[in-house]
């Protein structure tokens, strides 16, 4: 067992029954060691129950980076006797527990525990901010018009937070009665020239395959949220899991292009609010946005809200009675206009059409549209030559690498502090299209490859074998619906490099 070296690390718990405001007090003790300086990661766990369940909330924070949160405990705060009890494997000889103290009371005995313990802060930058706040506020900056969504955990809190900022920002959020309705509603929008997100866990986005077809025809720009739980059907809603890549690339029937992103940290999932909406509008296309339980609420100390630009997509104001909003181009997209613009006829159809959007059954005309819809492909690898698709952490020169996608970021850059050996680190963030020669190129030379997911066939290695070739024998798998713990995970990943 590796006992953890970093004393610059710092772990605090926090359990309680639900309903004992558990991540309330988790949270506030996460902002005050936010406000003092410290890098903050601050995890949730708690049962799909409203009374009676055991919640918990770890915090690991210290003066340089936490990507992850750690098992054992310097501090455990108990809302409840029970609390002791359950967490007693992960306490430490010399663990604080704290009990039957009011807040200001705890908050008075941490800072009495930092000065002994000699930890230093760092200086304050950015927030203590979840995944779904981030993704948030990557839209808001990319100038979201709609955002719809029924409740689902763990995607419901982008709802909840943007339903706040309506009068502000002059945005407009919808709670439909169910994840069917919010789709098409979302359509209607996109049609009428609103910018549109949607927003919905792995269950939620089942419910809205035909209408995301309908998208994929009709070329409509439309971001679409998954937050990913443990499934199938209700599965273990308040958990996390990453088993819905395969699904989001090959969702809806028939064949149309889409674009996938699955970013890993908050700061990623800001800039990927930013680009979803700015791509799904250059491109005409629907994006998916694969976040998990996992980044969804857990918090770290990020920097968002940098400055961004809109892409405001090939919209022609000026038409005439010729006007064709599916005319052929050689990069795929067409010129885009909305129903008002003078002089100008915008005619969809779930049917496939001809370049006025009329209906067409030829089968000249039908591969036509079909070439037309996947030039797109080709325009988007283009412009991928720009974009981080991947990124490279560690040692790139090692011919060792762990891959990984999403919320894996966190526990594997975290375990990386622990390797016996050097080791290159590859995070896959664009998954459609794919960036194969970026992947080969990184994986080419490499003697040992080791796969990291949260699901129990290794989607992502899957993935890799079908557009490069590459076989990825060696795999730690996760499906059990708990996290990754770094510590257990860096002697996984040694063992395999010995």
């Amino acid at each position: 067992m590796i006992k953890n070296p970093h004393s610059d690390i710092f772990t605090i718990g926090v359990g309680g029954a639900a309903g004992d405001g558990v991540k309330k007090v988790g949270t506030d003790i996460g902002l005050f060691l936010h406000n003092l300086g410290y890098e903050v990661y601050l995890s949730s766990n708690y049962p799909s129950l409203i009374r009676g369940g055991h919640n918990f909330v770890r915090l690991s924070f210290g003066k340089e980076k936490v990507w992850n949160d750690h098992s054992e405990l310097d501090v455990l705060v108990a809302l409840n006797k029970e609390t002791t009890e359950l967490h007693k494997k992960e306490l430490k000889e010399d663990t604080t527990v704290l009990s039957s103290l009011s807040l200001p009371e705890i908050i008075e005995k941490l800072k009495f525990i930092l000065k002994e313990k000699k930890l230093e802060p760092s200086k304050p930058r950015g927030e203590l901010i979840d995944g779904n706040k981030a993704f948030a506020k990557g839209l808001q900056a990319a100038e979201l018009d709609f955002y719809i969504s029924y409740p689902m955990t763990p995607s419901t809190s982008i709802l909840h937070y943007l339903a706040t900022k309506q009068k502000s920002d002059g945005l407009k959020v919808i709670q439909p009665e169910n994840e069917i309705s919010a789709i098409n509603m979302a359509l209607g929008m996109v049609y009428a020239g609103k910018r549109v997100a949607i927003g919905s866990a792995s269950g939620g986005f089942a419910l809205m395959q035909e209408a995301f077809s309908f998208a994929g025809i009709a070329e409509f720009p439309l971001v679409v949220l998954v937050s990913q739980r443990q499934a199938p059907a209700t599965g273990v809603p308040t958990h996390s899991s990453q088993s819905d890549l395969l699904f989001a690339l090959h969702a809806g029937h028939g064949e149309f292009p889409r674009i996938v992103i699955a970013p890993g940290d908050q700061e990623e999932s800001f800039s990927t609010g930013v680009d979803s909406l700015n791509l799904a509008w250059k491109f005409q296309l629907p994006v998916i946005v694969l976040l998990d339980k996992i980044l969804s609420e857990h918090m770290m100390t990020s920097s968002v809200d940098k400055p961004v630009s809109v892409e405001k997509g090939k919209v022609a104001n000026n038409t005439n009675e010729n006007y064709g909003r599916y005319e052929i181009t050689p990069d795929g997209i067409s010129p885009l206009a909305f129903p008002g613009t003078q002089n100008t006829v915008v005619k969809i159809t779930s049917y496939e059409h001809d370049e006025k959007g009329i209906t067409i059954e030829d089968a000249e005309g039908v591969k036509k549209m079909l070439d037309k819809r996947f030039a797109k492909t080709e325009s988007i690898k283009t412009f991928m030559q720009n974009k981080e698709t991947v990124k490279v952490y560690g040692d790139s020169s090692s011919e060792n690498t762990v891959v990984f996608w999403g919320s894996t970021k966190g526990p594997v850059l975290e375990a990386s502090k622990y390797f016996n050996k050097p080791v290159k680190l590859l995070q896959i963030i664009w998954l459609e299209p794919f960036d194969k020669e970026r992947v080969i190129k990184e994986l080419g030379g490499a003697k040992k490859i080791i796969d990291v997911e949260a699901n129990h066939d290794g989607q992502l290695a899957s993935l890799i074998r079908e557009k490069t070739g590459i076989e990825i024998k060696e795999k730690i798998l996760k499906y059990d619906s708990s996290p990754f713990d770094p510590i257990e995970l860096a002697e996984q990943i040694n063992r395999i490099l010995q």
